[in-house]
């Protein structure tokens, strides 16, 4: 096994890694079409008190505001009943802030495509070199594995040692303005969307992460076994 190859293969997982990363916040944030997870950390936080609106408006404007992120909605309105008046749950900030997150959003899945294609075009490079690509899969991604372990652990033990402070460094990075920093008092959508409920999501996106890795490393180990069978009958 040349090094060149080992180091190119591990690129290579680095991506696909990387790409399931991106995705596993797509599939926790969308994977459920009826949002049961946003209605739950809603009772959970009480959401509708906060807001005196009914479990229904709020899942409404839920539905509206999950579209709008993707693309299926072009301007970020929801007429509705809350605090017992019939007006527009977003204001001009809502608007604003939510414009930067989409294109965050959208931003990060383009991502997501280039680097799971990069990773599956090297990986097909080694296969097309007819090396022993089974052992050397397993061997790379291992190491790969490794190196966002120990992202994941920082980063774990920083977001729970202080969430709040993680979470306001995360939107200074990728923001460039405060329009992420809402006042409940005039600001619906905060109170929609309290810091527990991003707590949540995190763990929700690490833990659907965590599965797709452990899926990975047990589709590349039984490649390995079937190669290493395969030699044997020879």
């Amino acid at each position: 096994m040349k090094k060149r190859d080992y180091g190119l293969a591990v690129i290579a997982m680095m991506c696909v890694i990387l790409a399931g990363l991106i995705f596993s916040f797509w599939f926790a944030i969308y994977g459920d079409g009826e949002y049961r997870f946003y209605e739950k950390e809603y009772r959970k936080y009480s959401v509708t008190d906060a807001l005196d609106m009914e479990m229904e408006d709020v899942m409404d404007v839920t539905d509206h505001m999950m579209d709008y992120l993707i693309g299926k909605e072009e301007e970020l309105s929801v007429i509705t009943l809350v605090e017992g008046e019939t007006q527009d749950f977003f204001n001009e900030q809502d608007r604003l802030h939510m414009a930067d997150v989409k294109n965050l959003f959208l931003g990060g899945v383009k991502v997501g495509w280039i680097c799971l294609l990069t990773g599956v075009v090297l990986l097909g490079i080694l296969i097309w070199k007819k090396m022993d690509w089974k052992r050397l899969f397993l061997k790379a991604y291992s190491m790969a594995l490794g190196v966002w372990a120990l992202i994941l652990a920082f980063l774990g033990i920083a977001f729970a040692i202080d969430f709040t402070r993680c979470f306001t460094i995360f939107h200074q990075i990728f923001f460039t303005n405060d329009l992420w920093i809402f006042d409940p008092d005039t600001d619906y959508m905060i109170r929609m969307l309290p810091e527990g409920f991003f707590s949540d999501m995190v763990i929700r996106i690490v833990t659907t992460f965590i599965v797709l890795l452990i899926l990975l490393w047990g589709m590349f180990f039984v490649l390995k076994r079937l190669g290493k069978e395969k030699r044997t009958d020879k």
